[in-house]
């Protein structure tokens, strides 16, 4: 039996202005969110995000894109790779 797991990867960009918006795609989880800190997975590693009254405006993980508002004072990637556990997994069992 050969194993069919054709990993498609999204194209994963990050459009920022004036550091009050921030649009991310190639979203594949997010892991935790509040309204200083958003973790979420991308196919290129963890992206956090921290700042101050961070909001997610728009999430799509079927289309892989996340929209937030906020003072955005940093943007950090890990290089761990996506889990199979994330917020939204947790919470959809």
């Amino acid at each position: 039996m050969t194993d069919d797991r054709n990993i498609i990867s999204m194209p994963h960009n990050l459009i920022m202005e004036d550091r009050r918006s921030l649009s991310i795609s190639g979203v594949s989880d997010v892991d935790s969110f509040d309204d200083q800190t958003v973790v979420v997975f991308t196919d290129l590693g963890e992206l956090t995000v921290q700042g101050t009254q961070l909001h997610i405006s728009k999430l799509s993980l079927e289309v892989g894109e996340l929209m937030m508002e906020g003072n955005i004072s940093s943007l950090s990637y890990s290089d761990q790779q996506p889990r199979n556990v994330g917020f939204f997994n947790k919470v959809f069992r």
